[in-house]
């Protein structure tokens, strides 16, 4: 009975050890593929279903849920991804504010988080919460330079300003203040607007009524069409600025004429197949418009989606990584796969070549090209 006892011993050990070595890795989603920033949700949660369904030998499975664009729904999804699907990690949200919303949640949970929103306040200043959450979209910072950059080269001195007033925008006007005071750019005039507002004649009224050479939008998805709408139908002559956040064809779209020859910063993605060979981002962004409109058609590719493309490079070079110190679906792989992410290092992404850090969750290089909107499309500028 002994002999059968111990039997039973290592039947049990093995059987748990097998289970333990092909336990599934459960990748949460959460992603605003409704409501107003729905033109940035729908292109990453149609990424999501490029990615390779084995990661390190592991089947991965992708558990997406939509926040609406909704901060509460956002917390309500992580929470329950990681308490009810036992999420290994969280990817999202689409937006700044959502996913500022959501640290508190991951960090309480031990999981770490790859975000697609932009804002750098995300994961700087770097603490005991922030250390949980990583992100795959260029800092405003970074994009806000390139904006200055190229305003002084085109001989702007005076810039009106008008943001969402959530933390996107707010990010925006301080990152740009700073790049902009730098390159000895006055901003004369500073108006907000809301994602889901129908008007923006006052503020259109005020900007025009300071005079500036340039107005930068500071907004993201199609919301973002409506301040140019306005000052054009206006009549405003000046030249016209918008961020990263707009760089999909619902914008090009909804913008129609009013948003010819705005200026903005992009990652190197959006116009692949202009960059020079020689660029390092080249190859990977060509790969993913192919892979995204080989399934969804020609002309969908969009830069919100490619962020999502790149978190999922960042994430299959960490996974095999943390695979050696843990199981999936326990504490000690989750702690794992966070410092794997920390140490990825020259990972090609559709957006640019990623190399992180303990004190840099982002190590984006190669990240940003400036690109004008030309007869409807988008128009790489070296």
């Amino acid at each position: 009975m002994k002999r059968f006892a111990k039997l039973g011993i290592v039947a049990a050990a093995l059987v748990a050890t097998w289970g333990s070595a092909w336990a599934d890795i459960n990748v949460g989603v959460v992603l605003s593929a409704t409501g107003p920033a729905a033109s940035l949700g729908i292109p990453e949660k149609n990424t999501i279903a490029l990615m390779p369904q084995t990661i390190g030998g592991q089947k991965v499975n992708y558990i997406i849920l939509d926040d609406a664009s909704d901060t509460t729904a956002a917390v309500s999804n992580t929470r329950k991804l990681i308490s009810e699907s036992k999420a290994d990690i969280i990817i999202g949200s689409s937006i700044t504010p959502n996913s500022l919303a959501m640290i508190d949640v991951v960090a309480e949970g031990k999981t770490p988080m790859i975000t697609l929103a932009a804002s750098a306040k995300i994961i700087e200043p770097m603490d005991d919460k922030k250390k949980w959450v990583f992100k795959t979209p260029q800092n405003d910072g970074l994009m806000a330079g390139a904006i200055a950059d190229h305003m002084v080269k085109s001989g702007v001195k005076t810039v009106g300003y008008i943001g969402f007033n959530d933390a996107y925008g707010e990010s925006w006007l301080q990152e740009f203040k700073k790049a902009g005071e730098a390159k000895g750019l006055k901003i004369v005039a500073t108006e907000a607007f809301s994602r889901a507002d129908t008007s923006v004649t006052g503020q259109a009224l005020k900007l025009m009524a300071a005079k500036p050479d340039a107005v930068l939008v500071a907004g993201s998805g199609t919301p973002a069409a409506l301040p140019e709408k306005t000052l054009k139908e206006r009549g405003y002559k000046g030249k016209y600025y918008q961020t990263h956040g707009v760089a999909n064809a619902d914008f090009l779209r909804v913008g129609g004429k009013d948003v010819e020859g705005t200026f903005l910063p992009a990652g190197p993605v959006l116009v692949a197949d202009q960059l020079p060979d020689s660029n390092p981002v080249k190859r990977e962004g060509v790969d993913y418009v192919k892979a995204y409109e080989g399934k969804y058609g020609k002309g969908t590719a969009a830069t919100f989606g490619a962020h999502a493309w790149d978190a999922g490079k960042v994430l299959f070079a960490a996974v095999p990584e943390a695979l050696k110190k843990a199981q999936p679906g326990t504490p000690e792989f989750r702690a794992a796969l966070r410092d794997a992410l920390e140490q990825t290092k020259n990972v090609p992404g559709a957006h640019g070549i990623f190399s992180m850090s303990p004190t840099d969750h982002l190590g984006i290089q190669n990240g940003v090209v400036m690109v004008k909107i030309e007869n409807g499309t988008w128009k790489y500028q070296p």
